[in-house]
């Protein structure tokens, strides 16, 4: 829909936050920003704020041409010759394509958005979820370092925090490996998410189709609670801590009281249900992988301010590099086995042996 994001921002049960500073706006200035995952929600409204920032030139690198080229047709239109866009297609599984890309671009500035990011999907597709979150994540690290970027920002997700689900848990590795770089050249970070409003496969999009098609609305859990952001909120915290990437931190932005799934639910059908409609909701069942109450923090006793109020850092003790080359080192050698000796169960009690605080049902 049109003015998902306007629906989005109606929906946030707060006032909606703008923290991007002037001293933000300038570390992208005559800048080239690669951003990985460039065609997907989050990724392209990312490229849609930097493009008002006056870089030298925006790389969209994604695996589907679809999205990425809308975008990029989107964005010429609107600034023409102003802005120097280009799209790549490839996949950040490809470290030949990335160093091509790397080589040719020369990001001074990266933003890694591309990533399997549905829970159910990846209870079942395991192997996906270990080469995109982290094989992809590792290689994509590797090149920002290789070719001298200056800030690398890995977008995580609150489902990295105790995972009960295989993508929540590849994530939260994925962290490690940028958290493992504290003593790079390049100012590496992750920021940590709750889910983004109007993001495709997001519960808004989802509960428009079914109030427009009579309903029911249907929740997994009515106990379910979620911390919620807009596009508009996300991306400008990406562009905040990019800015503030230094020795491997873990960005988290404050998102508020958390919200009740059902209250965004009973919100949604009295706001857009078509006149003298009932529409019923229907709980259904928590699915693979999900969780009732998501949690931003690892360690909520250890995080301190930045010098914005809505920005917090979460301190830990990061693994070692050495840690990290041998737990990709596992992956590597799990992934060369015939797909049939890495089952869900198998790549589970694997994923296990490694993240501890990873909980998960057989």
């Amino acid at each position: 829909m049109n003015d998902s994001k306007s629906r989005a921002s109606e929906l946030l049960f707060r006032e909606e936050r703008s923290i991007i500073s002037d001293a933000a706006k300038s570390t992208y200035k005559g800048k080239n920003v690669l951003v990985t995952g460039g065609g997907g929600s989050v990724g392209g409204e990312l490229v849609r704020h930097l493009s008002k920032l006056s870089p030298k030139k925006i790389i969209i690198f994604d695996i589907y041409e679809n999205c990425a080229y809308e975008l990029f047709m989107e964005l010429h239109h609107k600034y023409g010759a102003t802005l120097d866009l280009v799209v790549e297609i490839g996949s950040v599984r490809d470290r030949d394509r990335l160093e091509d890309l790397f080589s040719t671009y020369r990001p001074e500035i990266v933003f890694h958005a591309a990533a399997h990011k549905h829970v159910p999907l990846m209870e079942h597709n395991g192997r996906e979820a270990i080469k995109n979150n982290i094989l992809g994540t590792y290689n994509v690290a590797d090149m920002a370092e290789k070719y001298s970027a200056e800030k690398f920002v890995l977008i995580s997700t609150d489902k990295a925090v105790n995972p009960t689900g295989i993508m929540g848990a590849t994530k939260r590795i994925a962290e490690h490996i940028i958290s493992c770089r504290s003593d790079s050249k390049v100012g590496f970070c992750s920021v940590r998410f709750g889910n983004v409003l109007g993001s495709a496969g997001s519960v808004v999009p989802l509960f428009m189709r079914q109030i427009a098609e009579g309903g029911p609305v249907t929740l997994t859990d009515k106990r379910i609670v979620r911390y919620f952001m807009t596009l508009g909120e996300a991306a400008e915290l990406l562009l905040e801590t990019g800015a503030m990437a230094e020795q491997g931190e873990i960005f988290i932005l404050d998102m508020g009281e958390p919200v009740r799934i059902i209250d965004l639910a009973e919100e949604m059908i009295k706001k857009y249900a078509p006149e003298g409609v009932r529409i019923d909701i229907l709980e259904i069942g928590l699915r693979p992988g999900e969780k009732l109450y998501e949690e931003l923090l690892v360690n909520p006793e250890i995080h301190e301010k930045t010098h914005l109020s809505k920005i917090f850092i979460e301190r830990e003790n990061p693994k070692t590099r050495a840690e990290m080359e041998r737990i990709i080192d596992i992956f590597r050698d799990f992934l060369a086995k015939k797909p049939e000796k890495t089952d869900s169960i198998t790549i589970k009690n694997l994923i296990g042996s490694i993240l501890p605080e990873y909980i998960f049902t057989p």
